[in-house]
């Protein structure tokens, strides 16, 4: 009796060793991987049982194999292929006689397999009769006028007088009911063909030579770097990383990108087709391409890249450039138009909601791989690669606008385009603020105190430019300046000294600075150059900027449209600001909450 048991599971042990070499040769095949990746193949005892045959294909995509069947490999190739070939063709139509429908589909997909000569019929099946008809609508039409032949009544995978498709009601197709399963087998068609020409030409070992055809991800490349310019140089930089055991370990769902290793990652088990591999690869190309990573800013990484997600799938999905993946794929057309940076503060209201979504690379998880992004600027060679992505994208967008190759959104042409144009340092940034709130003063010529007199007329007074009378009166800001411990004395000696620099070229008589830790401290006003040099900071404790604010806002001696600037390193609470106001913060820090003014990033 054990010895019985024994050989029983090693005849299960090879039956199923045999099933997975034919569904391991199908995903191999490049007309048939497309339909094998979207499609769903079972071999259990739960499945649909056909009982005097092999297996049956349902309109939703499932092939259910007969789990006691033994026989070899090329049997189930040919058998599996058959079903799947009911899907590509699109077999599955409601007629009057489906019987006879079922019946010509089956002689159509036989003499194609029998053309491509692909696997083995089972010993059982009986040879193909002649038939004048070719198509499936007039071998239908040829059976509902003279009857289905004795010979075909088990001509089926599913048995004799059995139907091997079988239709699932809509509203029990709970998955892939939107799949179109024609497009995938015509991927396959236009892949084979591109195979056998390789083939042909010599460039690629054929299939027998134990050589595996490209990938849907290396075909997606390849497109990319001969039919699209603008990602076709960053395309051909990076590596394409496939490895279900790598992907698992790094928690790689679907795809991650590395800038830094220049690599791509896809997990072969999300089951892409090309087209959604070409979105998928576009998707990471312009992360690295539009440098989210510089661009995040101290921001929260997971949430940055949730906003970027958004931006980047509209772009794609208004392009067509591949298939949105029906997994993980972040796309909202109410955010259409919005930048990253305005999403992101859109998201931050919402964490409970927005904490939950999924990335290409899982839920919670980062697609854009790499160092840290506030430490990047602090590398020579980052530098230089992150000039070289700039220019990659820059150049691409010019071969693509000269050539013609298709509609760009607007707002992806201008972020490239800004890319290009070097960063406006913080200072300038500054400057343009104080330019904006205090325009030149008006000067007059006055007696009042005469300026020196000519050497060769000693004796008429020359009159000296001075400000127009009243012209000063409230031509003033308010400094709230954060003095807490986790403020750098180096931060705060650049930001006092850029403020009285501007303010004396902008002739601010004085400003109005306040000290903010766990207490308010009221400095009064000051004239700028004391600002620089001989202000005492006092406390050095905790971070409480409201106190700071309020006390300007109500002061009686401040003007009511006087703006504020505000400095800090981002580590306070909120803050409402009722008038003009401004943010000066360190490079790499962010603040808990939405701005409405204008910040500064001090390097």
């Amino acid at each position: 009796m054990p010895r019985r048991r024994a050989k029983q599971g090693r005849a299960e042990d090879k039956a199923a060793a045999n099933f997975a070499r034919a569904c391991e040769a199908l995903r191999r095949h490049p007309m048939f991987s497309p339909l094998y990746a979207h499609a769903h193949v079972f071999r259990w005892d739960e499945g649909i049982r056909p009982p005097d045959g092999w297996a049956v294909v349902s309109s939703a995509g499932q092939v259910h194999a007969h789990p006691t069947r033994r026989c070899e490999p090329e049997v189930w190739v040919y058998i599996l292929a058959h079903s799947l070939l009911h899907l590509g063709f699109g077999h599955f139509q409601t007629r009057e006689r489906p019987r006879e429908w079922n019946a010509a589909c089956d002689v159509f997909v036989t003499r194609f397999l029998a053309a491509l000569r692909l696997g083995q019929p089972p010993p059982e099946m009986p040879s193909l009769p002649e038939i004048p008809a070719r198509s499936e609508d007039a071998l239908y039409e040829h059976f509902c006028e003279r009857g289905i032949p004795p010979e075909l009544r088990g001509f089926g995978t599913a048995g004799p007088g059995e139907r091997d498709m079988l239709f699932v009601p809509e509203r029990e197709m709970r998955w892939r009911q939107n799949i179109d399963w024609q497009a995938c087998f015509g991927t396959g068609l236009a892949a084979a063909v591109a195979s056998a020409v390789n083939v042909a030409g010599g460039y690629e070992p054929s299939l027998g030579a134990d050589k595996r055809p490209l990938s849907p991800a290396r075909r997606a490349r390849d497109w990319f770097i001969s039919s699209y310019p603008l990602l076709g140089a960053l395309a051909a930089t990076f590596d394409i990383i496939e490895d279900p055991a790598l992907c698992g370990r790094m928690g790689i769902s679907v795809a991650a990108v590395d800038s830094e290793a220049r690599e791509v990652y896809l997990n072969p088990a999300a089951g892409l087709d090309e087209r959604e591999c070409r979105f998928v690869m576009a998707h990471e190309l312009l992360h690295v391409g539009l440098r989210h990573e510089l661009r995040r800013r101290g921001r929260d990484p997971f949430l940055w890249n949730v906003a970027c997600d958004y931006v980047i799938n509209g772009w794609l999905v208004e392009m067509g450039v591949g298939e949105l993946p029906q997994v993980c794929g972040l796309y909202d057309p109410a955010l259409k138009g919005e930048s990253a940076e305005a999403i992101y503060d859109r998201i931050v209201l919402d964490l409970r909601r927005y904490r939950k979504l999924a990335t290409l690379r899982g839920i919670g998880e980062c697609d854009m791989l790499g160092r840290h992004a506030a430490d990047w600027w602090k590398l020579g060679p980052g530098l230089e690669l992150d000039e070289f992505y700039r220019r990659c994208l820059g150049q691409g967008l010019a071969y693509h606008e000269d050539g013609g190759r298709g509609f760009l959104p607007a707002g992806l042409v201008e972020e490239i385009r800004a890319l290009s144009q070097p960063p406006i340092p913080w200072d300038v940034e500054l400057a343009q603020w104080f330019d904006d709130h205090f325009s030149p003063l008006e000067k007059v010529r006055s007696y009042a105190r005469p300026s020196r007199r000519q050497s060769a007329t000693p004796d008429i007074p020359r009159p000296r430019w001075v400000p127009a009378l009243g012209a000063e009166d409230g031509r003033t800001f308010g400094v709230v300046l954060d003095t807490s411990g986790s403020m750098d004395r180096s931060l705060l000696a650049k930001a006092l000294g850029a403020i009285a620099g501007y303010s004396t070229a902008r002739d601010v008589p004085a400003v109005r600075v306040v000290f903010c830790d766990a207490l308010a401290y009221d400095q009064g006003y000051l004239p700028p150059e004391a600002i620089a040099g001989r202000v005492r900071v006092r406390g050095r404790g905790g971070t409480v900027l409201q106190p700071g604010v309020d006390l300007l806002e109500r002061a009686e001696d401040f003007p009511k449209d006087g703006p504020l600037l505000l400095i800090t390193d981002g580590y306070c609470d909120r803050l409402r600001v009722r008038r003009e106001h401004a943010f000066l913060i360190p490079e790499g820090h962010h603040l808990p909450f939405v701005p409405r003014g204008k910040v500064f990033r001090l390097r």
